[in-house]
């Protein structure tokens, strides 16, 4: 009589990153082990290792996962709208709706996840995600300024890092137990601080 040999457990590639995503999210890239992620992913570690290479490159699709799940809205505010400010103000009310999205760990993953990494490339990679929103705020901030909708005396550096400032810090709150209400009035105050004409 001949024995089969069982077929290796076949998984669902997207849902096992979702699930990584939620790992990382929750508990930061250095706290998070291989198998931590291959429990929640519901694989064994030999195929983690064959699906995703390393920890870090599973951590890089992650992030992009994570970027088009629940970062999408920061440059749909932006873009939707018809002025930076108007923009700026759903960018903020909206982040404190995705800070604490029921079900979900809460903050922001670009953010958290890099507490207290000693990866480079994993610190590296979300630094990285981080400036470029600061510097396309700031370039955005410099072309309303010439346009006349905001004032000539505006600070589009400065102002850039205000608001990813805010940005960050309500993140950090959400992560302490700040709900949406007191993260949409953080909001409200921060646009009292955005000049106007």
């Amino acid at each position: 009589m001949t024995t089969r040999r069982g077929r290796p457990r076949q998984f669902d590639r997207g849902e096992a990153l979702r699930a990584a995503v939620e790992v990382f999210w929750a508990r930061g890239y250095e706290a998070t082990s291989v198998n931590d992620l291959a429990t929640a992913m519901g694989v064994g570690v030999p195929s983690l290792y064959a699906a995703f290479g390393s920890k870090r490159a599973l951590f890089e699709e992650v992030v992009a996962e994570y970027t088009r799940l629940y970062r999408s809205f920061m440059q749909a505010a932006i873009d939707e709208e018809p002025t930076l400010t108007a923009g700026v103000r759903r960018l903020l009310h909206e982040a404190a709706a995705a800070c604490t999205r029921p079900g979900l760990p809460r903050g922001c993953l670009v953010i958290s996840a890099a507490t207290n990494t000693t990866s480079p490339e994993a610190e590296e990679l979300l630094r990285g995600l981080r400036l470029a929103g600061l510097q396309a705020l700031e370039a955005l901030i410099g072309q309303a300024v010439e346009a006349g909708e905001l004032p000539a005396g505006t600070d589009p550096r400065g102002l850039a890092h205000f608001v990813t400032g805010t940005l960050q810090g309500m993140a950090h709150q959400a992560r302490d137990g700040a709900d949406r209400e007191a993260l949409e009035a953080v909001a409200d105050l921060a646009m009292r601080a955005w000049p106007a004409r």
